[in-house]
């Protein structure tokens, strides 16, 4: 079996329990799968990528919903707007994996990993939510998440930088947040989902320290410096400059520097 070639496979699926049945698969199995050295063949318009059901709807991200936690109603769209954000995630690792090339074997089961993770994410937000008499695709969502891998398909360095340790490294500066706000409403439910984040943060670590190594790691075998030329690309690709306040704390455990840090205060 041929890893990349089963990573396009899982990406193209658009049953959510389908994708999350493979990718978990996918990473069970990936010590004995061969990892080929050239991407497979890819479908001829970029828009058929990712599988993807047909709900929710997608609208844009201002015509979403507000997603406050304090009625039972607010707290469903909440966690359905994290469940969209696990589900894209899946796509994104699984991106990762079959379209570049010239990485080392590690590079690509790292990201087999995190494709397993965030299936596991999603289930646990998806169960939660069916719990509460909702389900994955009650509410519209948005896609902001894909947009950026689909700018960034071309190029890998930019796709480390702008994905995993900017999009990504975003929900662990929000995740505290949204976490006291769930036990500040009290009830039984916005406790259970205030836990599932408490799992959700701490593999969001690892991810985005998984795109901060690869993105440095490509940095060096290129010659660039990692600091200096991720202004370069938030500019080049129109990235959002993130605001404060950060989680220092979780972006220093996912390898941020000083330096990277003040960067980002500068808004």
């Amino acid at each position: 079996m041929e890893l990349r070639h089963r990573a396009l496979q899982t990406l193209r699926l658009a049953d959510p329990e389908q994708k999350v049945a493979a990718a978990l698969e996918m990473h069970a199995l990936a010590a004995t799968f061969s990892i080929a050295e050239s991407a497979p063949e890819g479908p001829s318009d970029p828009a058929e990528l990712p599988g993807r059901p047909d709900r929710p709807e997608l609208l844009t991200h201002t015509a979403v919903a507000r997603r406050s936690p304090a009625t039972p109603a607010g707290r469903a769209i909440l966690i359905h707007a994290i469940a969209h954000i696990e589900f894209n995630a899946i796509n994104l690792a699984l991106d990762a994996v079959w379209r570049f090339d010239g990485m080392p074997r590690a590079y690509y089961l790292d990201w087999t990993r995190v494709a397993a993770e965030e299936a596991t994410h999603f289930q646990l937000l998806r169960n939660h939510l069916r719990a509460q008499g909702h389900d994955y695709g009650d509410f519209p969502a948005h896609q902001g998440l894909w947009t950026m891998c689909e700018k960034t398909r071309h190029d890998i360095v930019a796709r480390m930088a702008l994905v995993p340790r900017t999009l990504e490294a975003r929900g662990l500066d929000a995740t505290p947040q949204i976490q006291a706000k769930l036990r500040n409403a009290g009830a039984p439910d916005a406790v259970a989902a205030a836990a599932i984040l408490d799992t959700i943060l701490h593999d969001e670590v690892g991810h985005v320290a998984i795109g901060n190594h690869w993105y440095r790691w490509l940095c060096e075998r290129e010659g660039i410096d990692p600091e200096a030329h991720y202004g370069t690309l938030v500019h080049q690709y129109e990235a959002p400059r993130l605001k404060p306040p950060f989680n220092e704390a979780a972006r220093r455990s996912a390898g941020f520097t000083d330096t990277e840090l003040r960067w980002l205060q500068q808004v």
